[in-house]
């Protein structure tokens, strides 16, 4: 059967994967209510596309961090993804996922190994002070299975993920990550490396001035996939506000909710740098391994363009906040009542 959008690798990985770890990749906190908003508020977002534009050609590069790249379209860091397949995807990675964890040394021996491993850039997560409710873990009763490990943490005194009554990973987290991260250790993490720093989990405008005020090279709108904090709104719901805050000094990036071109465009006419994907890599490297995250970008790309000629757009920087219609945004059109 042809693949013909990124969702369908969603009910494959289903098929192929242990219920424990596709549950695992699958599931959000507590209701799943933010996890199904993550992909319903795209929806209420609507085009409003120009015509008769000559777009013969359509260049989707942009310039991240000081980084070329082919399109605005990354991999999100996604924690084991070993789970999901053997292949790793060192080489289409260019950030490191970071938490900062209670024994600052081993921070710091986390960060240079990212440094010798030649990553880019640090996503830090700053959405997981305790990990959200997901109860499907805790009914499959969550822990690694036996053939891997953490391997980032190899030679570092972080314990085991073992077996308990509920989940594995919550009892792990709530042992090793520092509850009292604070904006202070945003700059702290800056005095120990030159990568630049991405805070990633910011949804409000007051913590997108902070995020700045602490030196942010970027921002990361997420809600860590809905797997947090139930009820909070959509990541595309929050992106304007950010946007808006940021006032132009950092780029601010989406994750949450991807899964056509079409989202991708509505996001950058938000105002997003560009966006993030985490499901549907980790699913379509359960059903296809490397070739499968492949075939992924490549969708996205190739609905991306064909996005951004249908709306008249032959680069990114044509598209804008004129070309899409929110839910919130007043009635383009007056209709006058008869008299």
């Amino acid at each position: 059967m042809e693949i013909t959008n990124v969702s369908e690798y969603e009910a494959i990985a289903k098929e192929k994967l242990p219920k424990m770890i596709f549950d695992y990749y699958a599931s959000g906190a507590e209701d799943q209510w933010t996890l199904k908003e993550n992909r319903n508020a795209f929806s209420r977002i609507l085009f409003r596309p120009r015509i008769l534009i000559d777009v013969s050609k359509i260049d989707m590069t942009t310039t991240i961090l000081g980084f070329k790249i082919s399109m605005p379209i990354m991999i999100a860091p996604t924690a084991m993804q070993k789970m999901a397949h053997p292949e790793v995807l060192k080489k289409l990675l260019q950030q490191d996922q970071g938490f900062v964890y209670k024994d600052r040394k081993v921070v710091e021996q986390l960060v240079r190994r990212a440094e010798r491993a030649g990553f880019k850039a640090i996503a830090l997560t700053v959405d997981t002070p305790r990990l959200g409710r997901r109860e499907a873990d805790i009914k499959n009763r969550f822990t690694l299975p036996p053939f891997l490990t953490l391997k980032n943490f190899e030679g570092l005194d972080l314990g085991q993920m073992e077996k308990t009554s509920d989940s594995g990973l919550s009892s792990y987290v709530a042992g090793q990550i520092d509850r009292t991260l604070s904006w202070k250790d945003v700059q702290w993490l800056q005095t120990i490396t030159k990568m630049p720093i991405l805070v990633k989990g910011v949804v409000t405008a007051e913590d997108t001035r902070l995020a700045i005020q602490a030196g942010a090279a970027g921002i990361i709108v997420s809600n860590h996939g809905a797997r947090q904090l139930d009820y909070a709104p959509a990541t595309i719901s929050c992106l304007e506000e950010v946007v808006k805050a940021a006032q132009g000094r950092v780029p601010v990036f989406l994750d949450g909710g991807v899964r056509r071109g079409t989202d991708v465009f509505k996001a950058l006419a938000l105002g997003a740098s560009g966006i993030f994907i985490g499901r549907p890599v980790v699913f379509s490297l359960a059903a296809e391994g490397e070739a499968g995250v492949r075939k992924v970008l490549q969708m996205l790309r190739d609905e991306f363009e064909l996005t951004m000629a249908l709306s008249g757009c032959r680069s990114l920087k044509e598209i804008s906040r004129s070309h899409i219609v929110t839910e919130y945004d007043q009635p383009r059109i007056a209709i006058t009542p008869r008299l």
